[in-house]
């Protein structure tokens, strides 16, 4: 009974609950880009933009089907947003050598986002793998009569044809994104906020406005340097273990997937549904830091109302 107060006394408790609810806002406003961004990087025979994609979906399928898959990201992206935003906030200051009451340095902030990346990529390469496959299914709808999966059923069918190094598909080009794009993520989030409005790393004074566009920003600027590793991710784990008597798969790895796509589509096709992504990204990690300052100034005020009131009480019992 006793421990829900006292995680939520510390900092690094303040810091996983308001980290889930930034993730919780992040996924909410941004997944039906997120689906149109999936749709788009995969190949195509002509051209297809983002706007006549949207609305051959909505007018087969209605507005929901942009939604399809959100299930598994919306439970697991919360948890992992938790603990990205508490290992975060764990290695920025174990990297930092100055004083504990000043805000980290930019260079631990930017290492300790590289150290981030690359551990939540283990979390997170199972849980995109599954929302690609089920977002895909809309793609496959459309040229053969199949019954569609859930995330749990998506997962075991996984499983069960393609084992535990199935679900892990994609996990060095995850890695590979991920950790240079959170080292920029955080870096600029700290940078941006700080150009902004003067002195809030240490005050924490900024204002809403602040929040948004410095996490919008931060966003932009992560997809925009990881982007084609993304794309080739996605490729990759759009594939499935070939069963017996199946052709083998298009691509034969990373390096096989970069030169059959450039060599077939042109080095466009690494940055294909950028503006898609970076709308997306801007949108998103501004709800998602904005989340998580509200709620962590929220939090902080009322442990510390509630740890006054336990004070005076203890003082009135005295009397």
């Amino acid at each position: 009974m006793e421990f829900w107060p006292e995680f939520m006394a510390s900092s690094w408790g303040r810091e996983f609950v308001a980290g889930g609810l930034g993730g919780m806002a992040g996924v909410v406003s941004g997944y039906p880009l997120d689906t149109l961004r999936i749709l788009i990087q995969q190949p195509h025979h002509h051209p297809v933009s983002a706007f006549h994609l949207l609305r051959r979906i909505v007018a087969s399928e209605g507005p929901f089907a942009l939604y399809r898959g959100m299930a598994a990201p919306f439970a697991s992206v919360t948890f992992q947003n938790a603990v990205v935003f508490q290992v975060y906030a764990l290695l920025s200051r174990a990297l930092d050598s100055g004083s504990r009451n000043d805000p980290p340095s930019y260079k631990s902030v930017a290492l300790a986002g590289v150290g981030t990346g690359a551990l939540q990529s283990m979390m997170l390469s199972p849980v995109e793998l599954v929302k690609i496959r089920l977002q895909l299914q809309m793609k496959d709808h459309r040229h053969h009569q199949t019954s569609r999966e859930g995330p749990v059923s998506m997962a075991r069918s996984i499983l069960r044809r393609e084992g535990l190094r199935g679900i892990y598909r994609g996990l060095s080009i995850t890695m590979l994104r991920d950790a240079p794009a959170h080292g920029v993520y955080f870096l600029t989030y700290e940078y941006g906020r700080e150009q902004f409005h003067p002195g809030c790393r240490e005050n924490g004074q900024e204002s809403l406005g602040t929040m948004l566009v410095a996490g919008g920003m931060a966003g932009v600027a992560s997809w925009v340097c990881c982007y084609p590793f993304d794309v080739i991710k996605s490729r990759l784990q759009a594939q499935t273990k070939p069963q017996q008597g199946d052709p083998p798969p298009v691509y034969g790895g990373i390096m096989d997937c970069f030169r059959k796509s450039v060599r077939e589509e042109g080095y466009g096709v690494l940055w294909r549904g950028l503006g898609t992504a970076v709308t997306r990204a801007f949108l998103v990690n501004g709800a998602i830091f904005s989340a998580y300052e509200l709620a962590l100034r929220f939090l902080a005020n009322n442990n510390n109302s509630s740890n006054g009131f336990s004070i005076e009480d203890k003082e009135l019992q005295g009397n």
